[in-house]
């Protein structure tokens, strides 16, 4: 995301151009050796959780490009939709409701992901289901696009696991659920 919160179509000019969206591919030019490091370790096969814009930019793209991402057409995809019902891409199960969201929330299985997925991501905020955030803080504004943290998102604490920053400015940051927000007076 930027500094003012934009995730709006980081990896290209035509990925998402709603709302009038111009700056597309934002990401490109900070594009460096330790971050594509950082996206190999993120992009190990974990199971995703995808709203349906994002699934739909995924499946045009990854199940004839899975050398850039092994093995993402082996994992489960679970697609938040009212609208979609079936997929060409294998391994793609849709959901419909936040209900959906917590019975597999507290199934048992594999680590489950979200890439991009802006009102997704507000909605796992809004209801408290997100244990982990993995951030990259781009160094530019945007001003207007899709926020990562919008109306609606809970106070909550989280607690810094893992960061580094490369050499092109970009934070990257692992946050792990830290339960409620604490409050005190500074110097007190």
């Amino acid at each position: 995301m930027t500094l003012d919160g934009v995730m709006q179509a980081p990896g290209g000019p035509d990925e998402d151009t709603s709302g009038g969206f111009v700056h597309g591919g934002w990401v490109a030019p900070y594009f460096d050796d330790v971050g594509g490091k950082v996206m190999e370790k993120q992009m190990k096969p974990a199971d995703l959780l995808l709203g349906r814009k994002t699934f739909e930019i995924f499946a045009d793209y990854w199940p004839e490009h899975e050398n850039g991402w092994p093995g993402i057409n082996n994992v489960t995809k679970y697609v938040m939709s009212k609208t979609m019902k079936k997929s060409d891409w294998k391994n793609t199960v849709f959901i419909k409701s936040l209900v959906d969201i917590k019975k597999l929330k507290n199934s048992k299985g594999s680590d489950i992901k979200v890439w991009g997925s802006s009102k997704l991501i507000q909605l796992l905020l809004k209801n408290d289901l997100v244990d982990e955030l993995w951030l990259k803080i781009y160094p530019l504004t945007l001003g207007k696009g899709k926020k990562l943290f919008d109306n609606g998102t809970i106070p909550a604490a989280f607690t810094l696991i893992e960061s580094s920053v490369t050499p092109s400015g970009v934070i990257i940051a692992n946050y792990k659920r830290a339960g409620k927000v604490k409050t005190g007076t500074v110097g007190a």
